[in-house]
């Protein structure tokens, strides 16, 4: 049963550049501009009209853009709850600007060892991410450390937790690693792995969508019956002020936004495609995080239920339901 019919989530592509070459990741590669502050104030309004709540500032690197701060600050003053993802290179330059303007603000780090994570990420920031830990709490946040997992740092776990988000009471987030396009991840996690990454994320102050353990013991998703709802729970908007369809990594589609977001959402051609969200040939197999994680939220399945607790666990460590509530 499905209950929300509107989209709930907005990932805004502030910029396609990074100052990173992450191995699992293909953004890097893309020329790109950058967004600007009259469109994003536009389209933000058409966001809150269309019952969005959630907008994710993300990128390629969302910190290259010497306005990120505008953006979160403004998109915070509306009363939508933000995100953002960083590596981090950038955050000690950006936190006092950034400083009580993201709700969710989130360190990436794949390893305890600095070699490691400098090695995957194609440029060294272990130490970045680390002072950004040490400025972020000097400033009185509470960040969150994604941890993107593979099969070869999944023993890096125990020592993540242990000396680094555990001593500085931040959430781990468990982000379990997925290919897409052409991008490979390596070997995909054992039953017996997905099961210690399942219990793992029971811990106190760790944070894994459960849904995301059995979508992969499921295979993913399955066109002929897709659990995927990314068109209609998540715009997508490029750096080029386009909405993007039905998701940033097939981007089948894009249509210039020009002012007209929400008539644009509605129209006839982009609901058309957007009923085809999960049913395209490509479709098959997908377990990409981002887009399931909502798709997960709006209706009554096995995957809301089993997402339900640690999406629960979450809000309430970091008190994002208050602003739920209230917003």
């Amino acid at each position: 049963m499905r209950l929300v019919r509107h989209p709930v989530l907005c990932n805004y592509y502030v910029t396609y550049r990074c100052n990173a070459r992450c191995s699992f990741c293909d953004i890097w590669e893309k020329p790109s501009p950058y967004i600007q502050l009259a469109d994003v104030e536009q389209n933000l309004r058409d966001l809150k009209r269309l019952g969005v709540s959630v907008v994710d500032f993300t990128g390629g690197e969302p910190l290259l853009h010497r306005q990120i701060h505008e953006f979160v600050g403004l998109a915070h003053d509306m009363g939508f709850i933000t995100t953002l993802t960083t590596n981090c290179l950038l955050y000690p330059k950006y936190a006092t600007k950034l400083r009580g303007k993201v709700d969710m603000l989130h360190f990436s780090l794949d390893a305890s060892e600095k070699e490691v994570h400098d090695k995957g990420r194609g440029v060294a920031c272990y130490d970045f991410v680390l002072e950004s830990i040490r400025v972020a709490r000097e400033l009185g946040e509470r960040p969150d450390i994604l941890f993107t997992v593979f099969r070869e740092n999944l023993k890096d776990l125990e020592a993540v937790y242990r000396d680094i988000t555990q001593p500085n009471k931040l959430v781990l987030i468990l982000n379990p690693a997925f290919e897409y396009n052409t991008v490979e991840t390596g070997e995909q996690l054992t039953a017996e792995e997905l099961n210690y990454l399942s219990a793992f994320g029971k811990r106190p102050g760790v944070y894994l969508n459960e849904a995301f353990i059995q979508l992969r013991r499921d295979g993913g998703n399955h066109v002929a019956a897709p659990v995927c709802r990314a068109a209609s729970t998540t715009l997508v908007i490029s750096p080029s002020n386009e909405l993007v369809l039905p998701c940033y990594h097939l981007g089948e589609r894009k249509f210039p936004i020009a002012g007209n977001l929400r008539e644009l959402y509605n129209s006839a051609e982009v609901q058309q495609l957007a009923a085809l969200e999960g049913r395209l040939p490509q479709c098959e197999g997908c377990t990409i995080n981002c887009y399931m994680q909502p798709s997960f939220a709006v209706e009554t399945s096995k995957y809301f239920w089993q997402a339900l607790p640690s999406t629960l666990k979450y809000n309430w460590e970091k008190g994002t339901w208050k602003r739920m509530l209230t917003g």
